[in-house]
């Protein structure tokens, strides 16, 4: 394991926030830690897909598994990343529409923004 310097840190959170799936599986998280199938179920996606971004983001230093059993809870490495997205999530931001990648902003949807 190695320490990442802040602008690596910031980059991989930036990664992870980039993908609508991570980022929804980051602010179920920030409320409690859960199980992958929960997880999928919650967010509906596939189990596979659900892994696939979970090794996603425990590689970006984000989540960490917690084995028991047969099963791993997963949860947020550090409680101080709950309060950053707490943080980000009561941004409002103002963008060009032609310059977000055509996703939707928080002024386009603001009931998706709400913790």
């Amino acid at each position: 394991m190695i320490t990442a310097t802040p602008t690596d840190a910031l980059a991989r959170f930036g990664h992870a926030l980039s993908d609508p799936t991570r980022a929804q599986i980051l602010l179920t998280l920030r409320n409690a830690p859960a199980y992958p199938a929960e997880l999928a179920d919650a967010l509906g996606v596939s189990r596979q897909s659900l892994s696939n971004h979970l090794a996603c983001l425990r590689g970006c230093g984000l989540v960490v598994a917690r084995p028991e059993g047969r099963r791993a809870l997963y949860e947020l490495t550090d409680v101080r990343i709950g309060h950053a997205l707490g943080d980000l999530i009561e941004l409002v931001l103002v963008v060009d529409p032609d310059c977000s990648g055509g996703l939707a902003t928080a002024v386009d949807r603001p009931e998706e923004v709400r913790p």
